[in-house]
């Protein structure tokens, strides 16, 4: 009885044993690789519960995560204009094609690494070589990491990887060119300073001249209304003096007798010599009659 129930015990272990080794499962965050005798038999990237032969069959699993790769220093990349920059920058990637990816570099995550830093090293060399400092520094940092993350794609997809990203984090100059560097984007900062001053002045001196030229035409055209305005009043002055003259003669004489009794003796210390007989006083003789004898009635 003793022994049966042993066997049956080990037999029950073996059972568990077996069904251990024959289910394995695939969570979202990996991919898996089943073999049969060294070859691959089958893919698996959805997750869940799977089943193998034990000893016959087996499984590896592989990371299929974003994962970045970051070089331990800086590089030093030459630009167009054969001056040094020292570029730091990361890499974000991922497992695409598992099967691919074992057979490129055998599942191995630091021969991906080296493939890829390798990759993006040439890329990034190569785009660096055809700009500036200002380019690589401020201007055209976003198109140079397009370029390289779509360069680098299309090459590691050969080893089942695809590139989600690269990114530069710093771009410095080497010690031995910052000061030069630096002395002439201050003297290029000037020299644009200096433009732009240069284009006010010429603005504000042109925008004086146009406004001293209206100045000149609104004054003209005033002066202009103004005489046309008083030779206007003048003539209609003359007209009703003259309207008004001709209805009676000997007053117009006399007022301007008067007009020039008033201008000739305008001040107190002014004299006049000149015949008494004059027609000049006739008002003066005979203010009741203008042409007639002094003293008549």
């Amino acid at each position: 009885m003793k022994r049966n129930t042993a066997i049956v015990l080990v037999a029950a272990v073996v059972v568990v044993l077996l069904l251990s080794m024959s289910m394995y499962t695939v969570d979202q965050r990996k991919a898996a690789i089943k073999f049969q005798l060294g070859e691959i038999v089958q893919v698996q990237t959805h997750p869940g519960l799977h089943f193998l032969v034990p000893l016959y069959q087996n499984v590896r699993l592989y990371d299929t995560r974003i994962q970045t790769l970051e070089p331990r220093d800086p590089e030093r990349f030459l630009t167009s204009e054969n001056r040094n920059v020292l570029v730091d920058s990361f890499v974000k990637w991922r497992v695409a094609d598992v099967k691919q990816y074992y057979v490129s570099v055998h599942g191995d995550p630091l021969q991906a690494e080296a493939r890829l830093s390798q990759t993006v090293n040439d890329a990034l060399r190569a785009e660096f070589a055809r700009r500036t400092v200002h380019d690589v520094v401020s201007g055209e940092r976003d198109k140079i990491m397009n370029v390289v993350t779509e360069k680098v794609d299309q090459d590691v997809r050969n080893i089942g990887v695809t590139i989600v990203d690269v990114r530069l984090k710093r771009v410095d100059f080497v010690p031995e060119i910052s000061s030069d560097v630096y002395r002439r984007m201050e003297s290029e900062r000037k020299r644009a300073a200096n433009e732009l001053r240069a284009t006010g002045q010429a603005e504000g001196e042109k925008i004086k001249a146009d406004a001293d030229r209206q100045k000149q035409v609104i004054v003209a055209e005033a002066y202009a209304q103004a005489q046309k305005i008083k030779g206007e009043g003048d003539a209609t002055a003359s007209r009703i003096y003259a309207e008004a003259f001709s209805k009676n003669p000997e007053f117009f004489s006399f007022y301007r007798s008067l007009e020039a009794y008033r201008n000739s003796l305008r001040g107190k210390g002014d004299v006049m010599v000149i015949d008494p007989s004059s027609d000049f006083f006739k008002y003066l003789k005979n203010p009741g009659r203008g042409g007639g004898k002094a003293g008549s009635p």
